[in-house]
């Protein structure tokens, strides 16, 4: 059944002239900030953000801080349902791709794919499966084959050719920690990560990614207020070099200071036991306008459009493949 489904890449330049494709998820935090009158301004700022991040984090042989620029691309997945006839097809994922530019020797630097990670039927399951499945419960749970298919059709794209050809390593994905966790510092320290935290248990979102082949590891950097979740296959201290770790952390703090700024641009920076909390108000906001209310309303939405589009006119297919696949 594998040979059914297969991948296309495509990819488009973020920059300040980026305007989001049709096929792209209106909730993706770089497609929410390319919206609405202040779209240009949105953009700008946000990239010379991410570009002063990431040379203060690059600091050596850096003596006047601007010896890097970040420029990023979207990555955009399509399965098609069908191999042979290319006809139909849905789009599967989405995710964020940095290229380092060293302007002090004119070198580019490929950095990590993933960062941010758009899915639609990541929706559907959070946003359509899973309020559902707790209706009429008293605690809150998930199902049993929760994120499952999504799991294994993320594994497989990794494995597939589309994928090989295009990225020389895994992915990183890196989000917020939860604010229903509880973190505290464990000792070991990166140059680059920074400060590591464990958390008092898994979330429903490790959980998700776990079937998804990846585990997660929370790090502050040096001069961040908050640990970001970096979830990886194989080793994320080891895979990868300085340059490229920097280049997803000065992405997605960046994001996450838009975003959640309560966590990550608060004005005091994580103790040695900490709980991000959304209802901090010792914060600054960023010049970047992002309507968050609107963005949790869009999910439901779009879950509600995979069900529609994708699960119910493929489910058998979908299950017969899920049954053979191999982990």
């Amino acid at each position: 059944m594998s040979k059914h489904f297969t991948f296309s890449i495509k990819s488009i330049r973020f920059d300040e002239n980026y305007q989001p494709s049709d096929s792209t998820r209106i909730t993706t935090n770089f497609a929410n900030l390319a919206r609405g009158s202040s779209r240009q301004e949105n953009l700008r700022n946000t990239l010379k953000m991410i570009d002063n991040r990431f040379n203060s984090l690059a600091h050596w042989d850096n003596p006047t801080g601007d010896r890097y620029a970040v420029e990023l691309e979207i990555i955009s997945v399509e399965m098609n349902m069908d191999a042979g006839s290319g006809s139909d097809v849905f789009p599967l994922i989405e995710i964020l791709k940095p290229n380092i530019v060293d302007k002090q020797i004119g070198r580019r630097i490929d950095g990590i794919a993933g960062n941010n990670f758009s899915s639609y039927l990541r929706d559907y399951d959070f946003s359509v499966v899973l309020p559902a499945h707790n209706i009429d419960s008293a605690e809150f749970g998930t199902p049993t084959d929760f994120g499952d298919l999504h799991g294994k059709l993320f594994k497989h794209f990794l494995s597939s050719d589309a994928y090989k050809k295009r990225f020389a390593k895994p992915p990183v994905i890196c989000i917020s920690a939860s604010s229903s966790k509880t973190y505290h510092q464990a000792g070991n320290r990166h140059p680059v990560l920074g400060a590591e935290y464990q958390q008092n248990e898994r979330s429903p979102t490790d959980r998700y990614f776990e079937k998804m082949g990846m585990r997660v590891r929370f790090f502050m950097p040096p001069n961040s207020v908050a640990p970001l979740a970096f979830y990886f296959v194989g080793d994320l201290l080891g895979d990868y070099t300085d340059l490229e770790l920097i280049g997803t952390i000065s992405t997605m703090e960046t994001f996450q200071k838009i975003y959640r700024p309560e966590i990550y641009n608060a004005n005091s920076a994580a103790g040695s036991l900490y709980q991000p909390s959304l209802r901090n108000s010792d914060y600054s906001l960023t010049r970047i306008v992002y309507d968050r209310e609107e963005r949790g309303q869009l999910a439901v939405k779009q879950g509600k459009f995979t069900e529609e589009n994708f699960i119910k006119p493929y489910r058998n297919v979908l299950e017969e493949w899920a049954a053979d696949f191999a982990h």
